[in-house]
């Protein structure tokens, strides 16, 4: 009854929201052939305000657990929507190890994982750049494939906004088989991430 009842809620939210940002966002959504139906997919985005985790959940056609963090529990609708959207909370000023292995199983199990590779909004401009290894490693420690997305436009009402889905990535030629997530490569992995979103977050719109 509960799941029934999430399913339900999942479906109005999603349009609801989805409606808001087509709307007042103007939201253009390109791409959305590149991602695969089935299979194990991290959905992997440049973060610039609150309405990013919403927008990938609304047009990506697939459902998926949100990773964020704990204190957005504190806030009743980004807790309500963490409820209805099975959101994997993570304590950001720790190694949360519980948080990592909910994302690896939810991977293992061939469903879906959102995250922002950067951290925090506007990350690459915060970090110079950089961005966190967890991605990944679990896209090396699942065969997980990476759909990189590039948000892109002003994120003010009705300015032209877009999402941009890429191509899939996978990683698991660099593994070799090997279930063992060797240091370098998962810096060489982070890097065709990073590099990824940056360019569709850079088009033209």
């Amino acid at each position: 009854m509960v799941n029934i009842l999430k399913k339900v809620l999942r479906v109005i939210v999603r349009s609801c929201i989805f409606l808001y940002c087509k709307i007042i966002y103007r939201i253009k959504i390109i791409g959305k052939e590149n991602i695969p139906k089935e299979g194990a997919l991290l959905f992997c985005g440049n973060h610039r305000n609150y309405l990013d985790p919403q927008l990938i959940v609304c047009t990506s056609g697939r459902h998926m657990s949100f990773m964020a963090k704990e204190e957005l529990k504190k806030n009743p609708f980004f807790a309500f929507l963490g409820y209805v959207f099975d959101v994997i909370y993570v304590k950001r000023d720790e190694k949360d190890i519980s948080a990592l292995k909910e994302a690896l199983k939810t991977l293992k199990s061939g469903k879906c994982i959102g995250i922002f590779p950067e951290g925090t909004r506007n990350g690459f401009e915060k970090n110079e750049g950089e961005i966190k290894n967890g991605t990944a490693y679990m896209a090396l420690k699942t065969g997980a494939k990476i759909i990189p997305i590039g948000i892109v436009g002003t994120a003010k009402p009705f300015s032209k906004n877009a999402i941009i889905y890429g191509k899939p990535l996978d990683f698991s030629e660099l593994t070799n088989g090997s279930k063992k997530v060797d240091k370098e490569i998962e810096d060489k992995a982070s890097e065709i991430i990073k590099n990824e979103i940056l360019k569709l977050a850079s088009s033209e719109i």
